[in-house]
Order: C-alpha cells, then structure tokens, then sequence
C-alpha cells in the first residue's frame, strides 16, 4: 500500500516551488519511476505551484537501503575462567601475610566489581588444594564452580573456602580447563590465571597453551605471579600474556588491567601512508591475523572520510596479530602492537601508484594481459587486463606482455600518478591455399632469428595469424612432401594495423 507524506516545507524555508520539487528529488533520491508517481499524485508543477505542498508518493519497495549491516568483529559475551594456585606454597608469607589471603582478598574484590557486566560469565578452577604435598598428586585440579550467569557470589564464596597444600600441575589444569568453557561461538573464552611458582609436574604448559589457542578453544591466558620475579614472565611469556605482581597493591593493580585489556573497548586505526608518510592512501583489503592460529580473523576494505579521517575499528585485544595489506604486493605488518582497552594507532606504509597498459584495437588478440613481476623476482604478482588500471606499490616491476611475439619491459610505478605503457597495435598475416604440414613464423628483426609460434593448420584451407610489427619469416615442409628440401620459406614485414596476404602455393 503506498505511502502519502504531506508537509509544507516551502513555507517553512520559504522556498521557491522549483527549488521546493529539487529539495524532494535529493531528499529521497528515488528511482525513475518515483518521479512518475511523483507528477500523478501532484498532477503537474502548477498543482505544486498553486498549492505550495510537499506531496510525496513512494512505495515501500523503492526506499532506498542506506544502512549497512556493519560486520561484528568479535563476540559480545565473554567468559572468564579463573585458574588459581592452591598448592602449598601459597601460604608463604608477601606483603605482611598470606599469598592465598592476598589472592583471595582482591580476587574476590574483582569478582565482586564484575556483578556489573550483563556480558560476562565466571568460573573458578583450582589446582593443588586438595592433597598434601606428600601425595604428588599432579591431576589435583578441580572446577569449583561453573560458568553460568550471575554466578558472582558463589565464585567468591567458594574461592574463600580454598586451603592451599600441594603441588603445582599447571599444565593438567590447563588440559582440563578445556572442558569447562561450554561450546558457544557467541562467547570470548578467556583464563586469567593466578600463581606463585612454576609448573612442579613436569607438563609443559606452554605447549598445552598453544595447542589449545591453535584449536581455538580459548585466547592467550592471562597469567599474573605474586611476587615471584622476571624468571617467572619470561618463563611464562610462551603460555600467554604475564605479569609479575610485587605487591597487594600492584596484584590489585594488574588485575584491574587485565580486565580493562579484556573487556574495555579497545579500538584502532590503520593509517596507511605514502612515500611521504602521509595518511592518503585508502580503499584496499586488509586481513588480520591470528598469529598464533595461522586464521583470519577480519578482512576489512580501508575507508577514510570526507576529512581524510581513518574509522576505528573496535578488535578483540586477546588476541596477537598479523596485518596484511592487500596491495600489489602485500605489505605484512608482523605483531602488531595493540594494547587493550583503549585507541591505538597503526601506521603501515604502503605508497601506491597506478600501472595501466594501453592497447588499441586489440580485438585480433583477443582478451591479452600483461605479467607482473616485482623487479628481478620470477613470482608473479598479477595477470592485468589491457587498458585497465591496478594500483601497485611505488617501484620497479618486470612486465610480460602477451602479444606475439612477447613484450617484455621494466616499469616504474610512482606514488599517485598512473604510469602508462603503450603497446602497438598488432597487424595480420593471412595464410591462404593451407597444406597440412609443419608451419614455424620467426622474428628476424636481429640477425638471430628469434622462434615466435608453430602454427596448427589442420585441415583448414587458410587461417590469419595476429603479430606484432615487425619482420618475420615462416617456415613450412608439407606433411606429404618426402624430404627436407622441400622446406618452404617465405619472408614478411607486419605494419601496425595492417594485413599481409600469403599464398602458400605461391
């Protein structure tokens, strides 16, 4: 059913009735046939003129879509598993009392100023607290309390209950954290994990922690020590994110920047930049990827506005990344420093300039293309299309043309300008009063003759062969005729443009 929309915008801007009909079309910029129902349902101009209303008539079917759906760059939920060391030497005293008083006291705090958060879900792992150090119990872990909505209290009421006594089998807990995040694509699933000491059980927990990412059953845990020193970080730099707490208030510290990292909105911006290290340069694909999985995470096509303004882009920081820029050639950017929680700014360098081959009158060839090759490399970057342009980074490049016979070329791309490469137009030789035999065409431009193509005739009788100007021989034996000195060669010079006739019995 359409849609009648009356209001007087003329009077209210005082607008003329020719401007007030212009103010409609860009206003909703319809299709042709809006135009149409436009003058039938206001009759003509002068209906407009007389009556000084905006009469509009649309349908539904010809709104226009300005809305993109914006691609989502990472889960709206998170869950965070707790992993905390409850083995015997947690009662060592830091700080003026109990590692485990001081890890229960501002452990619970966190999860207490986390009731907050609709989109995050808890659970609490511990290790060591149920056997004595003399048992050796390297599978004492044990999920405490599973992930399930506004579980905050019973996390920290279970968390109070821990007595530390045993071993440290990180490694086995890692494994087994594996089970407690429920399967949902719709969750970030993430550890931060709490010690004082390295693994006692002989696991490796680097391995286990790299195999798990790589599944992509979880991100790069988060590991905090209390009081343990640069030894524990760098041990622990392989598993995940570490960091070493050197007191209650910077254990506090760090926790709080663990969740701001993890859950605080962490956006960037890609400046990509000229030779001149100018924020111009726009419009190409960039994919990130997940250093640790090998997988692309984002593919997004850079955009700057009306300003020059690159847009932020809101990522997951729990994870590393590679950035590749999809230019002619690609331009990695290897672990991009992003730090969570706040705007970050990557600059990656990736000056263009166009390359356009130009070819008239090409219809004898056919749809030719030029090989790009970087300058003294064999890889082949792109097989581009006659007389279109592809932009390529600023330098040097091998090109192959594939006319007959082949053009071969350096080029240089500068920065913002379209470097061109013109190619003249091919000629035809036309063979007439064909024998089925053996036909080879030369170049003989130099005193060597250069080997172009062999010529399949078949059984047609006459056939036109596209070339190149220049000066050429071809070369043919009869598949009949009973030795080689009955080799005919016949000598012809192609003109850009023009036809040579050939009579092979002539």
């Amino acid at each position: 059913m359409p849609y009648f929309v009356f209001f007087p915008f003329n009077k209210v801007f005082n607008l003329s009735s020719v401007a007030y009909f212009y103010l409609c079309q860009k206003t909703f910029s319809m299709k042709s046939n809006f135009y149409s129902l436009f003058w039938v349902a206001t009759n003509s101009y002068q209906a407009i003129k007389k009556n000084c209303w905006l009469v509009c008539l649309f349908y539904v079917a010809y709104l226009p879509t300005f809305a993109q759906k914006a691609q989502r760059l990472m889960p709206e939920k998170t869950r965070i598993l707790f992993v905390l060391d409850g083995s015997g030497s947690m009662r060592a005293e830091w700080d003026g009392t109990q590692r485990m008083n001081i890890a229960k006291q501002r452990l619970g705090e966190l999860i207490d100023s986390l009731k907050i958060n609709p989109n995050v879900e808890l659970a609490l792992r511990v290790y060591g607290h149920q056997f004595p150090p003399k048992a050796q119990n390297c599978q004492d872990s044990k999920l405490e309390v599973p992930f399930k909505a506004r579980n905050n209290a019973e996390v920290k009421s279970k968390l109070m209950q821990i007595d530390p006594k045993g071993v440290t089998p990180i490694a086995y807990s890692l494994e087994q954290a594996t089970k407690d995040f429920p399967e949902d694509k719709n969750y970030r699933n993430l550890i931060i994990m709490i010690t004082d000491g390295l693994e006692s059980c002989k696991g490796d927990p680097c391995a286990i922690s790299l195999g798990l990412q790589k599944k992509g059953i979880l991100l790069k845990p988060y590991i905090i020590g209390l009081g343990v020193g640069k030894d524990f970080t760098q041990a622990f730099s392989c598993m995940g994110k570490a960091y070493d707490a050197r007191s209650s208030a910077d254990f506090k510290n760090l926790l709080g920047s663990v969740i701001r990292q993890t859950l605080g909105k962490t956006t960037i911006s890609v400046e990509l930049q000229d030779t001149n290290t100018q924020n111009k340069e726009t419009n190409v694909n960039m994919t990130f990827i997940n250093r640790v999985t090998g997988e692309a995470i984002y593919d997004l096509v850079h955009w700057r506005d009306a300003r020059g303004q690159t847009d932020e882009l809101e990522i997951d920081a729990a994870i590393d990344y590679d950035i590749i820029v999809n230019t002619l050639p690609a331009v990695k950017l290897e672990n991009a420093q992003i730090e969570g929680g706040k705007h970050n700014v990557i600059k990656i360098k990736t000056p263009q300039g166009g390359l356009k081959f130009t070819l008239r009158a090409s219809s004898e060839y056919g749809n030719i293309k030029a090989i790009v090759r970087r300058s003294g490399e064999m890889k082949t970057l792109y097989a581009q299309k006659m007389n279109m342009t592809e932009d390529y980074l600023v330098g040097k490049y091998d090109v192959e043309i594939l006319t007959v016979p082949r053009s071969y070329k350096t080029v240089e791309v500068k920065q913002s300008s379209v470097t061109e490469v013109f190619i003249e137009s091919p000629g035809l030789l036309n063979l007439n009063s064909l024998l089925e035999g053996y036909y080879s065409i030369y170049q003989t431009d130099n005193n060597q003759p250069v080997w172009v193509d062999n010529v399949e005739v078949g059984t047609v009788k006459s056939m036109a062969v596209a070339l190149q100007p220049g000066n050429y021989k071809i070369v043919i034996r009869a598949k009949e005729a009973k030795g080689s000195v009955y080799t005919i060669v016949k000598k012809f010079t192609i003109t850009s443009g023009g036809t040579v006739s050939m009579d092979i019995l002539k």
